[in-house]
């Protein structure tokens, strides 16, 4: 017995010293906990390891008409944004139309915490694990948003060896989709405050206007303004504010467009405000959708860029999952799938909101039906969901992890039982991991039915997305029965309640008057056989941020809620949701720099 007890010991031991030194096998660099106790001594802010951009900027890339054959695209359907960028003519859906779609898989996570998860560096390093063994595959990733970038989440490129690159130009301008967004939306904003200015023929009632301009920045100073003040030739005064771009209903509609024609149509369908006696007013009363379009005819096109190993990635569109549907374009989702025989796809935030927005509105708009989904995981964050401090993750402690492993669960248990989806727990690898913790999480998972696949992507790139790679192979062969957390004929107050209950798992949803006035008039203008998005705290199943792990007996507060009629939509906020962001004490962006020679340093 006591021998045994020893080979168990040794097993543990090794495991724990493999997980710990992977991390830096291909970094290169020992770690040394003396020395860095010694930087933290001395005041240091050295990294152990290179950072994000360090590794990025060591890449080799291929240029991206190289990327573009090996994933089929001909040169007559790519427009080059320098050597390693470019964008993809939508007429390449039309050719292919014939073509089988490959299939779809998601990747998506626990609720997040400080602690971080790893979904978009799961997503691409999965992409290049399946390259690794032999697949055809294709990844489609949201773009970044500016705000996040110089605020505090960081970008949305992976991480590690498993990036997407030209990372510094993907989380800045890109190609300027973005920017065409921003403008087609403030032209809308112009248009509207033009038409009261020379005479308001349509009768639009100041004080009803939901339209507003955007900027692609956390500034919580334009949230609320008073504009058109300075005389009779200035404009109306009026209250007015700003959303940040990722929140506009025209990044939505983008997002949401099958052509653009189709897009053209949505952005008319879009509603700006109501008149004196209360009837819609859109951008096609406006006028406005056809120059719209032409702004954003280019930004409706696709982006293609590579992973740091070669992998065709799309990035393209990106919506907030907390205060929009947070997902990438329809058009570029449809693309991997006609050119890859797998196609890697990410949601925002946790699955309760980032999932449930992907399944229940775009694969229900776009008629998609994903063949597995992934789940992020890992172990420091699940011990913050059981109350662990941030600064005492990285010891073992298996009562904390077993209070927050209900957190993840709770995601199994609604892709498998409310969406029946089959899916894998990906636990993404810390060398502070132990065998002890690795192993609680696999056993409550198959408890639930559900593999756990280790994930060493961020160390190892693909090599170590192989084990999760073979197993979303074996998954996307099984038959599932998907389906939605709710359907299309309940009324708004059974979506809401349905999403809560099913989803959320609370007892039931609070509207309050103001919200239910919106409701009453939303369902005598027609608008209550569409999808619901839910604008939600990305921290917890509830409305209620603080509230980590699973909690339970709670209500989902609805306060107010608006319809997004060109993207196809009722929007409903809860809690203190923010369509325009703040940034925070110490903003990202006082670290980012750029010297002589154009090298961009700080961005992660």
């Amino acid at each position: 017995m006591t021998l045994c007890l020893f080979w168990v010991k040794l097993f543990t031991f090794s495991l724990t010293l493999r997980l710990f030194y992977s991390y830096n096998e291909k970094v290169g660099k020992e770690y040394d906990p003396a020395k860095k106790e010694k930087g933290k001594r001395n005041g240091e802010k050295k990294n152990m390891y290179k950072t994000d951009i360090e590794i990025a900027q060591e890449c080799k890339m291929r240029p991206i008409t190289e990327i573009a054959a090996a994933a089929g695209v001909g040169d007559e359907y790519l427009e080059q944004y320098g050597r390693y960028k470019a964008k993809v003519d939508y007429k390449l859906l039309k050719d292919r139309a014939d073509r089988p779609d490959g299939k779809l898989i998601l990747v998506t996570a626990i609720n997040p915490t400080p602690a971080g998860e790893g979904k978009t560096t799961t997503t691409v390093g999965l992409a290049d694990g399946l390259k690794k063994i032999g697949k055809n595959v294709i990844v489609a990733l949201r773009e970044p948003s500016l705000g996040p970038v110089f605020g505090v989440k960081g970008g949305a490129a992976g991480g590690g060896y498993a990036q997407v690159v030209p990372m510094e130009d993907i989380n800045l301008h890109f190609t300027g989709d973005f920017h065409a967004i921003g403008a087609a939306n403030n032209l809308l904003a112009a248009m509207l405050d033009n038409h009261i200015q020379q005479g308001n023929a349509l009768g639009i009632d100041v004080k009803k206007i939901t339209w507003k301009r955007c900027v692609d920045m956390n500034d919580r100073q334009l949230r609320n303004i008073v504009d058109g003040l300075g005389g009779r030739m200035q404009g109306v005064p009026r209250e007015d504010g700003f959303d940040i771009t990722v929140a506009s209903e025209v990044m939505a509609v983008l997002c949401l467009s099958s052509s653009i024609t189709d897009m053209k149509e949505r952005l008319g369908r879009m509603i700006v405000g109501y008149t004196y006696d209360d009837r819609p007013v859109t951008a096609h009363d406006l006028k406005a959708e056809g120059a719209m379009a032409a702004l954003l005819k280019d930004a409706l096109k696709p982006n293609l860029v590579q992973t740091l190993e070669g992998t065709p990635s799309f990035i393209h569109g990106g919506p907030f999952a907390n205060i929009a549907h947070g997902c990438n374009s329809i058009i570029a989702t449809r693309m991997a799938m006609k050119l890859g025989d797998y196609a890697v796809t990410e949601a925002g935030f946790g699955a309760d909101l980032g999932a449930e927005k992907f399944l229940d509105i775009k694969c229900r708009l776009a008629g998609l039906t994903p063949s597995a989904v992934v789940i992020v995981a890992t172990v420091r964050a699940l011990k913050n969901h059981g109350g662990v401090p941030k600064a005492e993750l990285g010891v073992e402690n298996l009562a904390a992890l077993e209070a927050g492993l209900p957190n993840l669960l709770r995601h199994v248990d609604n892709i498998k039982n409310v969406y029946k989806l089959p899916c894998v727990v990906a636990i993404n690898a810390f060398p502070t991991d132990t065998a002890a913790e690795l192993a609680l999480v696999e056993k409550k998972c198959r408890e639930l039915g559900v593999n756990v696949a280790l994930s060493e992507v961020w160390a190892k790139g693909g090599e170590g997305g192989i084990a999760l790679a073979n197993e979303v192979v074996r998954l996307c062969e099984e038959p599932n029965d998907f389906s939605f957390s709710y359907e299309l004929d309940m009324s708004i107050e059974e979506k809401l309640e349905a999403i809560s209950k099913r989803v959320y798992h609370a007892d039931g949803v609070t509207i309050e008057p103001a919200a239910r006035k919106q409701l009453e008039t939303l369902t005598k203008l027609g608008f209550d056989k569409i999808p619901v998005c839910m604008a939600k705290t990305q921290y917890s199943f509830s409305d209620d941020p603080g509230k980590l792990g699973a909690p339970e007996h709670f209500n989902i507060t609805v306060r107010n809620l608006k319809v997004s009629a060109g993207a196809g939509f009722i929007v409903a906020l809860t809690g203190d949701i923010m369509t325009m962001p703040g940034l925070p004490k110490v903003p990202a962006a006082e670290k980012i720099d750029v010297d002589e020679n154009g090298v961009i340093t700080g961005l992660f």
